[in-house]
């Protein structure tokens, strides 16, 4: 099952679940928006009971892709979670996951801007899975963790470097500008791309390939991810969890590249769709 949103920012959304053509289907009249509270265990029970194409076509004429599910509580992130992003860095292999924070306020659309503050001087991109929580737990073990994902969704992790690395503090410092976590454009549920694995995934800058990777990389799986984060906290419907990009981000490069305002950035994952960016000066 593949859900998405359509809609202004600030102005009220088109929830929509696409039929086996790709089309988009109003589904308002089972649940008025996706958000944190309303996708209960029922309500996709509801959705997938459903026939797309029994369901009348979106009027999404005009309307932008916004991102698949509204504002999430918490946004969390796995750093290093691919092995050859970790050699690229020049960093050990973790033992367990590395976790940090983007600031809520940095979710966006899938193609919102890339806002670039003039104390900004090293933008990075970083394309992830991400997991949308759908059941809330402490200490979930890992046979139970995929009953507690929702579904799977896009990322761009958007860095700014200096802030991150250079700045003191903790790294949510240079993740957590505003339009940092451009998500979407689908959510798609873990039977249809086997709960994230073997899927390819790749990031170009102007049109010039800079990453290619696929989660088979990754060193700590999607059900290992949620049951180490329940450990230490609860996890909330909603919440997204970023787990990790592969090689081929600007810092890594030798120089190091960075975004520039005019630049635009796609981005895709084999099942999850595309996003497409461009980096606007503020």
């Amino acid at each position: 099952m593949k859900l998405m949103r359509y809609g202004d920012r600030h102005g009220p959304k088109t929830p929509c679940m696409l039929d086996k053509a790709g089309v988009a289907r109003d589904v308002s009249g089972l649940v008025a928006d996706f958000t944190p509270d309303s996708l209960t265990e029922a309500c996709i029970a509801a959705l997938r009971a459903t026939d797309p194409e029994t369901l009348p076509v979106a009027e999404i004429a005009g309307k932008p892709v916004a991102s698949p599910v509204a504002q999430p509580r918490n946004i969390y992130c796995i750093g290093l979670n691919y092995s050859d992003h970790a050699a690229e860095a020049g960093l050990p292999v973790p033992e367990e996951p590395i976790l940090f924070n983007k600031s809520s306020g940095a979710f966006c659309g899938p193609d919102d801007d890339i806002l670039y503050s003039p104390r900004m001087s090293k933008l990075d991109w970083e394309v992830e899975l991400a997991i949308v929580i759908g059941k809330g737990g402490l200490n979930i073990a890992r046979e139970a963790a995929r009953d507690h994902i929702l579904g799977y969704t896009l990322v761009n992790d958007v860095s700014e470097r200096a802030w991150q690395m250079e700045r003191g503090g903790q790294w949510a410092k240079g993740k957590s500008f505003p339009n940092f976590c451009p998500t979407g454009p689908w959510l798609v549920t873990g039977d249809e791309i086997d709960h994230g694995a073997g899927l390819a995934m790749w990031l170009d800058v102007n049109g010039q390939r800079r990453q290619s990777g696929n989660t088979d990389n990754m060193i700590f799986d999607c059900a290992t991810i949620v049951s180490h984060l329940s450990e230490f906290l609860r996890l909330e419907p909603g919440d997204l969890i970023c787990t990790g990009t592969p090689p081929g981000v600007g810092a890594g490069m030798k120089p190091p590249v960075w975004l520039q305002p005019g630049d635009v950035v796609t981005l895709g994952i084999d099942g999850l769709g595309m996003q497409t960016q461009t980096v606007v000066a503020l």
